[in-house]
């Protein structure tokens, strides 16, 4: 079945690591066969891959893209999803579902599952950064009644 893909002014496209822009007006591309195709919106660059989370659907962005180079980018992506879940055991099921996609050599379903991994780590960062702003406001809050205790002195025993 083919796949019609609205191709808007300015807009990039990437088919099978060829990058397209659309230079004249709003178009619609239609393909007939199987290839890697990612809209420019799908698209992480390098210096944005930042997180754990972000390096993970880069590196699998980067199998799914670049067939020459696929069997390294997907050691890379293992590496930060395995190392996602160990430092947090609360994405098991969204790594399950990610990996399976993988192993079925459906990288696009993949990416749009880690997409799912994504949102896991900006929920987590979100919970962090607010119980690291209510521990500050109830810091500052007791203010004055901290007692500063002083260090008692260390002896050098030489």
């Amino acid at each position: 079945m083919p796949l019609l893909i609205d191709f808007k002014s300015g807009e990039k496209l990437i088919i099978n690591g060829a990058v397209l822009e659309n230079a004249g007006a709003n178009s619609k591309i239609l393909l007939h066969n199987m290839a890697s195709i990612l809209r420019e919106k799908e698209l992480l660059a390098e210096e944005d891959a930042q997180t754990p989370a972000t390096r993970t659907y880069f590196a699998l962005q980067n199998a799914y893209i670049f067939k020459e180079h696929r069997d390294d980018y997907l050691k890379q992506f293992q590496i930060h999803l395995d190392d996602y879940v160990k430092a947090c055991p609360s994405a098991r099921d969204i790594a399950a579902k990610i990996k399976k996609a993988v192993e079925a050599e459906k990288y696009y379903r993949g990416m749009k599952e880690t997409r799912h991994l994504v949102l896991h780590e900006m929920e987590l960062l979100q919970t962090l950064e607010s119980e690291v702003q209510r521990w500050a406001d109830q810091t500052a809050a007791m203010g004055e009644d901290f007692v500063e205790v002083d260090e008692p002195e260390q002896k050098n025993e030489d």
